[in-house]
């Protein structure tokens, strides 16, 4: 299947051009594989659970799943990933499969899965009827009791990058961050070819919404870099054990408080899929 019937052609072209194969290898995506492994770790407690990774990239975080046992399934859209993917997953004893594909229309079936990760589609889907279709089909494909955990962009993220680093003053970056900050619709300017491509930004409260609206109970919203990165020397203080252990206790203090999480570029939701759905809610 040709890719560019499965998503948009800017997000194609940047990814094409960028290298998600190496940006959790460098900087903050270092500590951003760290942190998502320990999230994912505990809510994937059981041995060889049945877990699809929807938009899950090169396999970065498949291919750390399936050496734990797991049996899982990669998803994902962009045709240079699925190589990449198709790599890894070759040199594993345990494999996981690949799948080119769209969150809307997954193809498995029904009560499917343990745990379904949604780790790139709520990034790229800026109307609400194609995320609510992402999460619809998420649901589809639980298990009963399973557990959804879906990543987000903060509608902040932008605001305090250009905040820290001095780009708010530049004009298009600021009139990016207004329509970040109260659509949150996020196009990079054309003076900034190498900012994300076309997203959407969510603010903490509108997520757990989206997924309590399709029938799905809330557990919690974690925030994953947190208040960390503020520091200003995070990138060298988070190479030395000793201030590591403060950042990382400063992140599990304050990872749930929804007052802070809008300082915190992703965040992560757990929902779950009731045995018994509330009333006007139907599986």
């Amino acid at each position: 299947m040709n890719s560019k019937q499965l998503i948009n052609q800017n997000i194609e072209r940047f990814y094409n051009k960028a290298s998600e194969e190496t940006r959790l290898d460098k900087g903050m995506g270092i500590f951003e594989f760290e942190r998502v492994k320990s999230l994912l770790e505990k809510y994937s407690p059981n041995p060889s659970s049945k877990i699809i990774d929807v938009g899950g990239g090169t396999g970065k975080y498949s291919e750390w799943l399936a050496k734990k046992g797991h049996q899982v399934h990669l998803v994902e859209p962009v045709s240079k990933h699925i190589k990449i993917a198709q790599i890894k997953a070759n040199k594993l004893k345990n494999k996981f499969s690949i799948h080119q594909g769209d969150s809307r229309k997954l193809d498995f079936p029904a009560n499917y899965a343990d745990l379904i990760i949604l780790h790139g589609p709520l990034y790229h889907l800026q109307k609400k009827e194609d995320r609510d279709l992402t999460i619809q089909e998420a649901k589809r494909v639980l298990k009963k009791d399973g557990t959804i955990l879906a990543f987000a962009i903060n509608y902040t993220a932008s605001t305090l990058v250009g905040l820290l680093n001095g780009l708010i003053h530049k004009k298009t970056f600021f009139e990016m961050c207004k329509e970040e900050l109260t659509t949150g619709i996020h196009n990079p300017p054309d003076d900034f070819p190498w900012l994300l491509a076309e997203a959407y930004y969510y603010k903490p409260a509108q997520l757990k919404d989206e997924f309590i609206n399709q029938g799905l109970i809330h557990l919690n919203t974690y925030a994953i870099e947190g208040l960390a990165w503020l520091d200003k020397d995070f990138f060298s203080n988070i190479l030395n054990e000793k201030r590591k252990k403060t950042l990382m206790e400063l992140i599990q203090v304050t990872e749930t408080d929804p007052y802070l999480l809008p300082f915190s570029p992703h965040m992560m939701i757990v929902a779950k899929k009731c045995l018994s759905p509330p009333d006007g809610f139907s599986r």
